[in-house]
């Protein structure tokens, strides 16, 4: 089972989600009864933020001066997590941050919450130890992404 702790760090995502916290509940929820094969309780931070909270922290943690969509920092490796997963009932996976500003200043944004969908799932599969530095990894990656994002729409 996952779960979520949601902390909204600008405001102004309330403008697009009157409760982010009970948005994401809600598709946990309904990833959890799909995802049947994770028998472990597993738990991760959400950080809804903005433009320069993010910035920060990619200078600060992956070197880079620049804001981003989504950054990710999983507690454990793919290989370590399957071990914990083994021995462990409760893990924690790690951090994941959504930038509000990435998501609104797509031009082609169509629908805000497709889009933070699509980020803090792409944040979780990173955090479950997958990655998108080689090709055959991203499209392992963009396998899951796309299996966990039809199991949260209706």
């Amino acid at each position: 089972m996952i779960k979520a702790n949601v902390i909204t760090k600008n405001l102004s995502w309330y403008r697009y989600i009157k409760n982010p916290n009970s948005y994401i509940d809600r598709k946990i929820k309904k990833l959890n009864n799909k995802n049947k094969k994770l028998k472990k309780s597993v738990y991760f931070t959400l950080l809804l933020s903005g433009e320069k909270e993010i910035k920060n922290l990619n200078r600060k943690f992956r070197n880079k001066n620049k804001a981003t969509d989504v950054l990710s920092f999983p507690f454990y490796t793919k290989k370590e997590l399957k071990k914990k997963l083994i021995y462990e009932k409760e893990i924690y996976l790690g951090d994941i941050i959504i930038n509000l500003n990435k998501i609104r200043d797509k031009k082609k944004l169509k629908n805000f919450k497709n889009e933070l969908n699509s980020l803090w799932i792409h944040g979780l599969v990173h955090l479950f130890g997958y990655d998108h530095k080689k090709e055959k990894d991203f499209l392992a990656m963009k396998r899951i992404e796309k299996k966990y994002s039809s199991f949260i729409y209706d």
